[in-house]
């Protein structure tokens, strides 16, 4: 049997967990919501273009910047809201735990391969050797 729920200030602890982490998923979406129209903009301005033209754009440092954090923003949004999912319907605690692990590392990975190939279009390097 669990132990009776703790108060404080008349409001049951576990119901503020999770507070922080709806605040940042907020922020995160209230950031999205101009990026996104930006990088919608963006690519319709893009389309079509050639690597000169699309590379000469990224080599605009505002450009650059509010793709890493267009990026960035996108990635941590989908990390906590995956999290939400796997919490409401994974329910074995090794299994949870796993899959809370796999999230994290790929939006991790996922945002660290965007800001390098951003970083890298921005300063002008060579595009990758085809199969790298």
């Amino acid at each position: 049997m669990s132990s009776p729920a703790k108060f404080r200030n008349r409001v049951k602890i576990s119901e503020r967990h999770g507070a922080g982490e709806w605040t940042i998923e907020k922020l995160l979406l209230a950031a999205l919501m101009p990026l996104g129209l930006w990088v919608a903009s963006s690519a319709v301005t893009l389309a079509g273009a050639d690597y000169g033209a699309v590379a000469a754009w990224f080599g605009n440092g505002l450009n650059a910047a509010l793709a890493v954090l267009a990026a960035v923003a996108f990635c941590g949004f989908g990390a906590l809201a995956w999290k939400v999912i796997v919490e409401d319907y994974i329910h074995r605690p090794g299994n949870k735990a796993l899959l809370l692990v796999v999230v994290n590392i790929l939006f991790f990975a996922l945002a660290a391969a965007s800001v390098f190939f951003i970083v890298r279009l921005a300063l002008g390097s060579a595009p990758l050797p085809a199969g790298v």
